[in-house]
């Protein structure tokens, strides 16, 4: 496997380390450089030399630099991150899930690989793995594997249940991710289990999250609060500190895929944050999400319409601009909206919440004043 991933962004150049969430810009005469070498076998230049020892400890003289480093190619547009929902899946039962019901079904290892090489080949360099939960997925193994040999920088997104199992450590500490954010339900086994759902959650996130940790992963913790854990808030914050990882807190639910709001009655109204007026965001443009059929939207929120990737190819995301546009119209009710400028919630967003038929204060201003009053 390749030490070090050279790759074009834009008007700029990246040297990128797998599982690192460190990169280093440099000029289009030094990457014209490594370029050259790597076509012609020779050695690993004398400044990425130095680059990779000071930035990274990793010792790359000598070496051949086709066989040190991975050269991307350019891809047509602007996309450079994307997640992927590789199975829809879990292990947990969560009252607050926005995927509501969650089945197991997706592509199978051919749909899988042709949605990576597409997705390499649109330029996507930074690629989250998510779910349902990713790890529980049978096929997750070779699909982290060939994701990391086609030279994406790989973020995991799990409920952390699987990672204390020897084999899944063993291909994680082999191929580390960029990031693996673990969400976090609870500080004790009762409040845990509850809003999972499943006896035992608490034990087996406990053991993985402590296998991660004792294995050097670069962790971050998702602290769900909810009104059935809000009483634990504090705990789990300790919990964080202790093991002195970073954490960012989640308390605004949201309805399912579906448009379903059988999860909204789970929020702890005291513990809801309210965002920075919406200002726009680069879903569509930069961006994109992809279901466990392969199809391609602006995101997780603003699923339709959407692209078939496997079928369509690269090719087919020509088209997502211009759907990430159309879909930040405000329409329906936030028509005309006199507050639209300190808005805090998108477009697909407030559909969501509107097709599901939730109360305005749940997502909007005028509820809000109104709840005020």
């Amino acid at each position: 496997m390749h030490d070090l991933i050279a790759a074009p962004l834009q008007d700029q150049h990246l040297i990128l380390r797998p599982g690192s969430r460190r990169a280093v810009k440099v000029g289009s005469s030094k990457f014209a450089d490594l370029c050259d070498a790597v076509a012609g076998g020779q050695p690993v230049p004398a400044w990425l030399v130095d680059v990779a020892r000071r930035v990274w400890g990793v010792d790359a003289s000598g070496r051949p630099a086709d066989a040190a480093v991975l050269v991307r190619e350019p891809g047509p547009y602007e996309l450079s991150r994307a997640t992927w929902e590789i199975n829809l899946g879990c292990d947990f039962d969560c009252e607050h899930c926005y995927l509501g019901e969650k089945r197991f079904e997706g592509l199978d290892w051919d749909g899988k690989e042709r949605l990576l090489t597409v997705m390499r080949d649109a330029g996507v360099i930074w690629l989250q793995l998510t779910g349902g939960e990713p790890l529980i997925d049978p096929q997750f193994p070779a699909a982290y594997r060939l994701a990391h040999e086609l030279g994406m920088q790989v973020e995991l997104l799990s409920n952390g249940s699987q990672l204390a199992k020897p084999r899944m450590m063993e291909l994680l500490t082999a191929l580390p991710p960029t990031k693996t954010s673990l969400s976090v339900y609870g500080a004790s086994a009762e409040t845990y289990d509850g809003l999972t759902r499943r006896r035992g959650a608490f034990k087996r996130f406990t053991r993985g999250l402590d296998a991660a940790v004792a294995a050097g992963l670069n962790i971050d913790l998702s602290l769900i609060i909810t009104n059935r854990n809000a009483h634990e808030a504090d705990a789990m914050r300790a919990w964080a500190d202790r093991l002195g990882l970073p954490y960012r807190e989640y308390a605004n639910i949201s309805p399912t895929i579906h448009g379903g709001a059988e999860t909204l009655p789970s929020q702890s109204p005291e513990h809801l944050t309210h965002r920075a007026p919406f200002t726009g965001c680069p879903a569509g443009h930069t961006f994109f999400h992809a279901d466990p059929f392969g199809r391609a939207s602006i995101c997780k929120v603003g699923r339709e319409p959407n692209i078939d990737l496997p079928t369509e190819g690269v090719a087919g995301l020509a088209r997502l601009g211009s759907i990430a546009d159309s879909l930040m119209l405000r329409t329906g009710g936030c028509s005309g909206c006199q507050l639209s400028s300190t808005c805090r919630v998108c477009r697909p967003m407030a559909k969501v919440f509107q097709e599901a038929k939730a109360p305005l204060h749940s997502y909007c201003q005028h509820g809000m004043k109104e709840t005020a009053s």
